[in-house]
């Protein structure tokens, strides 16, 4: 159960810097409900971040988490915001996952 809750934490470290690039390409009311919803994003993924960490060890949660947002924003960039997918970042991009599942294995919890 605690994977799954860090898993969702990870998914709103997504959400929460998907929102600080919309806020980057809007302006006047738009900018601003969008930097509500990166706060709310983050409060969030940081209340569940904590409660996964009750159980499963602080380094693999925190390198999980910080994986999982990686990885979601990256892809979040390539598909919503027209960053680059080349060769060399869908590479490190595929090892960075194999990284988290590595830890998700090798963790005792």
């Amino acid at each position: 159960m605690h994977w799954l809750i860090l898993i969702i934490a990870g998914l709103f470290e997504v959400a929460f810097a998907a929102c600080l690039g919309k806020a980057r390409l809007s302006n006047g009311m738009i900018a601003w409900a969008w930097y509500a919803g990166f706060l709310v994003c983050l409060t969030i993924s940081m209340l569940l971040l904590i409660k996964a960490t009750q159980t499963l060890p602080i380094g693999t949660a925190y390198a999980v988490w910080t994986g999982i947002g990686a990885v979601g924003t990256v892809l979040v960039g390539i598909l919503f915001f027209k960053e680059p997918a080349d060769t060399w970042r869908l590479f490190f991009l595929f090892t960075l996952i194999g990284s988290i599942i590595g830890l998700k294995v090798v963790s005792a919890h």
